[in-house]
């Protein structure tokens, strides 16, 4: 696919990243308090079950199948009860429910496999993965919200799991999406990559970090550009955007276009931090570079990014 940065491509780029294929239908409008226990009446409803940022996965010959039906659920300790409603698929009812088995329990054809491996290797098709998104994203937000930040008590899951709400003093509290700039700072000739300490072996990325309460997204661009590389940057422009489940973030992909090539890089922050030619990111892209640099897999938003701007003309 090829097409200028600065100017609208003809197929929405948030289609082809990892965890954007959801297709369920959320209803959000009709959530009701008892939407759950509704759900799990209708013998077509589905569960996803979750475990200390584990998705079960049953083997069915060569594939593994994320689904299972209420009652095949049950050795597993599923806390129904707090499961969420995600929606309706053409299948019916689609929950994600936290569950209470450790790996190390489960049976020879069910296997625990964190969400990073999950959608790194690509175990599940694109809806599942979407759901596998939005359910994740919820039940962490629940775990660890389970008390009102208002009055200190207890509070109540309602409306399928998109609000908790406190009997003692009547707060409302609802799910929160974490907003994260990652940018990829371009001319025509070169695109700036760092390397996080926690990277893998010779792996390079674009430039990250979170939106700040009354802050723009091309201002978080500017800033964290900036702080991080110590590069200024004029013009931004949006490109995509990636749900991120760890726990519950929304990576939003920008290009930006810098006023100085000096790095002054944060070494705090990064490892490394330096310019790349188009030629030797296509490399990173394909993994033939001579000295075993590489960038993000496919999944990641960065790719897409990093791959938009060497497709581009």
């Amino acid at each position: 696919m090829t097409f200028r940065l600065f100017d609208a491509p003809l197929r929405e780029p948030s289609q082809f990243v990892g965890f954007a294929g959801n297709t369920i239908d959320r209803q959000s409008e009709t959530r009701a308090d008892d939407s759950v226990e509704q759900a799990l009446a209708d013998a077509a409803t589905r569960l996803l079950l979750m475990h200390g940022g584990r998705l079960y996965l049953k083997l069915d010959a060569d594939n593994f199948d994320p689904w299972f039906a209420a009652p095949e659920s049950q050795p597993f300790k599923v806390a129904l009860d707090q499961g969420v409603l995600l929606g309706f698929s053409d299948a019916g009812p689609v929950l994600a429910v936290p569950a209470g088995i450790e790996p190390e329990e489960l049976p020879e054809t069910v296997k625990a496999i964190d969400y990073r491996s999950v959608y790194m290797q690509g175990l599940i098709d694109e809806v599942a993965a979407g759901a596998l998104a939005q359910g994740a994203a919820l039940l962490a937000w629940h775990a660890s919200h389970a008390f009102c930040s208002k009055c200190g008590n207890r509070s109540e899951m309602r409306a399928g799991g998109y609000r908790r709400h406190c009997p003692a003093c009547g707060t409302d509290h609802f799910p929160r999406t974490d907003p994260v700039a990652i940018m990829l700072t371009v001319t025509a000739d070169k695109c700036l990559l760092g390397r996080g300490r926690h990277f893998g072996p010779g792996m390079y990325s674009a430039l990250a970090g979170f939106i700040e309460p009354g802050e723009t997204i091309e201002a978080a661009v500017r800033r964290e550009t900036l702080e991080e590389a110590g590069i200024r940057l004029g013009r931004v422009v949006y490109h995509a955007s990636q749900p991120w489940p760890f726990p519950y973030s929304l990576m939003i992909g920008c290009f930006g276009e810098p006023l100085n090539d000096d790095i002054q890089a944060d070494l705090n922050e990064l490892e490394d931090c330096r310019w790349f030619s188009r030629d030797e990111v296509r490399l990173m892209l394909d993994r033939t570079h001579a000295d075993g640099l590489i960038t993000p897999p496919k999944g990641a938003i960065a790719h897409h990014l990093i791959r938009a701007w060497v497709d581009s003309e």
